[in-house]
């Protein structure tokens, strides 16, 4: 007889039974093994129900009362659940005091816990979005009236079918600024919108229903007029939220935008947003292309500011600039104290503008409102050259970032000495408030370049047919 392979024998052993045989076996042990786990699950939710009921503790998912089955009421569970995730929701100080001294460090200690995140290019400023995947689809709420002390302020996430408790959910989009300085100063105002300017750009002109403003984590229910008459232009009507109407609960936020890092955007990125808002300023205030003037012609303002970093001789100081600018065809002189302007008063003279010289100071913002390849001359009293850091190089900078040229700055070497020998305070504010005194040789020969290098640049523009073309009749971006 010739030898069997194993898998004949095998079948040959199988087919020695009957199949009907066969599956009457598989069905008893089948049914035999689920009547068992049954009997087995059964007996467990017994138990778990003797056990709940004789315990103070209650555990809402497994509650089973005696009329319900385990899936009796599956809109009472979801409710059960939604409850746990209110409690769950887990409120921090919006100011983390730990990283307080460095805040341009790290995440920041404005909502620390949150990484910013950059859009698909890099060159605009970070920032955070809620809800998005970064938020787990969650929402963010804040719940933060103190104006004095931004760690009695608090933020938390929480999913729209389950906000906090009294919480009230604002409908829209929300803007929410934190700075280091303030909303109020014209340059630390401009520096905190501009990143706002941009993301309303790039998101087709999308605008907020209402801004919430934090500095240093406190509550800020206004900004400088000033900062809040070029936000207007360029994005649209500035309403400022303070909670008020919202009882006394939480606020979260249907959508929201946070920028707290503004010193994070590129100069290209940049120079594009200063363009817009300047556009869109003109354009609120009626500035025309044709009412510019003369391509040819070199416009100086001399922007002055009473009180603190003032000239002492303001008198001589004009007459230097007007004798200098008589000396170049088509130069004319303006004269204008920056606190007696209305917003689109100083829109319209900056337009005009080709050279403005000023005291260091809030004032100069306006910079950003004067054509691309303008000039600036800026002054300082003594003791800020050695003594103000870098922050007195913040309009040097903002030229650059905007399209001008920063021709120089000039520090007066006379004045009272501080006697202090400590670099902080009480030297800085001793400098800060001084007057300017004046060099004429020095304001002469300095103005006489910088007019000449203008008058220049107006005749090789006016060449080649055209002034800079923002300040043409195309239309704005979002108009």
């Amino acid at each position: 007889m010739p030898p069997v392979s194993p898998k004949a024998s095998s079948t040959q052993r199988t087919s020695s039974f009957p199949a009907h045989s066969t599956n009457r076996s598989v069905c008893f042990l089948a049914t035999t093994f689920i009547t068992l786990v049954l009997l087995l699950f059964l007996l467990q939710i017994e138990t778990l129900k003797s056990s709940l009921s004789s315990s103070s503790f209650s555990w809402p998912f497994f509650q089973l009362h005696k009329d319900e089955s385990p899936c009796h009421d599956a809109a009472a569970e979801l409710n059960r659940t939604r409850s746990i995730l209110r409690d769950l929701v887990t409120f921090l100080p919006l100011r983390d005091v730990r990283v307080s001294e460095s805040p341009r460090s790290g995440r920041g200690w404005f909502m620390s816990s949150m990484n910013d995140t950059f859009e698909d290019d890099d060159d605009d400023a970070q920032h955070l979005y809620f809800p998005s995947q970064a938020s787990n689809g969650r929402l963010l709420c804040l719940s933060a009236r103190d104006v004095s002390d931004g760690t009695k302020n608090s933020y938390a996430l929480a999913w729209r079918e389950a906000l906090p408790r009294d919480a009230a959910l604002l409908p829209g989009l929300t803007f929410i600024s934190d700075t280091y300085y303030d909303h109020g100063n014209m340059w630390h105002g401009i520096s905190a919108i501009t990143p706002f300017v941009s993301w309303h750009q790039r998101k087709q002109c999308a605008a907020p229903d209402r801004w919430v403003l934090f500095h240093r984590g406190e509550l800020r229910t206004r900004m400088g007029g000033w900062v809040q008459a070029v936000a207007e232009a360029a994005i649209g009507e500035v309403r400022i939220e303070d909670f008020k109407e919202h009882g006394d609960g939480p606020s979260c936020f249907e959508q929201a935008v946070v920028f707290r890092h503004e010193w994070a955007m590129k100069k290209t990125r940049k120079r594009q947003v200063y363009d817009m808002i300047r556009c869109k300023a003109r354009s609120r205030c009626g500035v025309a292309a044709e009412a510019v003037g003369s391509k040819a012609a070199v416009r100086m303002t001399l922007l002055l500011r009473p009180g603190s970093r003032s000239f002492k001789n303001e008198s001589a100081v004009i007459r230097i600039f007007e004798r200098e600018c008589e000396k170049v065809d088509g130069c004319t002189v303006k004269v204008a104290w920056s606190n007696n302007m209305t917003f689109c008063d100083q829109v319209k003279l900056m337009s005009e503008t080709d050279v403005v010289a000023s005291p260091h100071g809030a004032q100069l913002a306006n910079l950003l409102l004067m054509d691309r390849n303008s000039s600036i001359m800026e002054f300082y009293p003594r003791g800020w050259r050695e003594r103000a850091g870098a922050g007195q190089y913040v309009f040097r900078w903002m030229a650059d970032g905007a399209g001008m040229q920063h021709k120089g700055s000039w520090w007066d070497p006379q004045g009272e000495e501080c006697q202090s020998t400590d670099k902080t305070p009480p030297c800085i504010p001793f400098y800060k408030n001084r007057q300017i005194g004046h060099d004429e040789v020095y304001f002469a020969g300095w103005a006489a370049k910088v007019l000449a290098d203008a008058k220049e640049h107006k005749l090789k523009e006016a060449s080649y047919g055209g002034r800079s073309p923002e300040v043409g009749s195309a239309p704005c971006p979002c108009s």
